[in-house]
């Protein structure tokens, strides 16, 4: 059974009826493999939200369903408030996507290939080249042919493509898949950007520190189900804390700190390093046990070089769940 929580994110809509994307019961079967397995998602309009999970985990499948490139099996979907497929047409045309790696003619420039896309649509996407081109920032190199585009350019000119009908939602497959560093910065950055402006990004990534990043919402999906999804504040809150200590003489340290901590944050526990300590707390502990563990280090005549709370990541957290979920299976 899919977990679904309550999204109530800073400048998302999310009253009932009210997503950029719904589903209900969603499941798609190729045989005997349920790459789609009765997903309820909800996704508020106006966020940034990553669908993630490792590869093979049916990411791609969802986003075909929701786009009308593959038939469900079962279950209901809508983008925008309109019923797919019922409503395809109509949901479609505020909605930009890219489905595994965009593309495009290599030997036309980028402003080319943007020009017989927008042929396609409605008049009004003819004027949107150019906002567009600037909007990605490559408008400097929109009359370079496409095969001389980096990985990165080509997904920038992608997301320019979805521009041209300027959507509400846009749902990215793999985005940052084949960048750099500095590629995905840039990536993140345009998806900030995108969703200061009102719309809607959904993601789907296997890069859970980069989404960890850029999106304000997540839904964990592992074996085509989802099995946590949230505010990703919300979904961390609940993990337990680190605590590293960087001092002189860490077997002594251990000594002098581990009964007093163990017995101040139940179900604490402490391992000592060539530098210092690492110390796991339960969720919840209060600042008043960091501030004892430096209390007795000092008192002790310790030098204490380092103290840092250290929050448990998106990824240690998605390791943990599914961890858990396959002792269980």
């Amino acid at each position: 059974m899919s977990v679904v929580t309550s999204l109530d994110l800073p400048g998302s809509r999310s009253g009932p009826g009210d997503w950029a994307v719904e589903t209900h019961g969603l499941t798609k079967r190729f045989g005997e493999n349920v790459a789609v397995d009765d997903v309820e998602l909800l996704v508020p309009r106006g966020c940034a939200f990553g669908y993630l999970g490792p590869n093979g985990a049916g990411k791609t499948t969802l986003i075909r369903v929701l786009l009308g490139l593959t038939r469900a099996d079962a279950g209901t979907m809508l983008l925008l408030g309109q019923q797919v497929p019922r409503h395809r047409d109509k949901a479609l045309a505020r909605v930009g996507a890219i489905v595994d790696e965009p593309r495009f003619h290599g030997h036309l420039t980028g402003r080319q290939n943007l020009q017989i896309l927008a042929a396609a649509r409605e008049h009004e996407a003819r004027d949107r080249i150019e906002p567009a081109l600037e909007r990605v920032g490559i408008a400097h190199r929109a009359d370079d042919k496409v095969a001389k585009y980096s990985m990165g350019m080509r997904q920038r000119l992608g997301v320019a493509a979805c521009l041209l009908g300027d959507p509400q939602l846009l749902i990215l497959d793999e985005p940052m898949n084949g960048l750099d560093p500095a590629g995905m910065q840039d990536m993140r950055e345009m998806i900030l950007a995108l969703v200061a402006e009102g719309r809607t990004v959904v993601l789907s990534s296997h890069l859970l520190d980069e989404v960890e990043r850029t999106c304000d919402a997540v839904a964990i999906v592992d074996r085509g189900r989802v099995i946590r999804q949230g505010p990703i504040s919300d979904l961390l809150a609940g993990t337990a804390l680190g605590l590293e200590v960087e001092c002189s003489e860490p077997d002594r340290a251990m000594t002098l700190v581990g009964a007093a901590a163990i017995a101040a944050a139940d179900g604490a526990a402490m391992t000592a390093g060539p530098t210092g300590l690492h110390l796991t707390l339960p969720a919840g502990t209060g600042r008043d046990v960091v501030a004892e563990v430096n209390r007795l280090l000092v008192e002790g005549g310790i030098s204490v070089y380092r103290l840092q709370i250290v929050h448990a990541s998106l990824e240690s957290w998605f390791l943990q769940v599914t961890t858990r979920l396959g002792e269980s299976r």
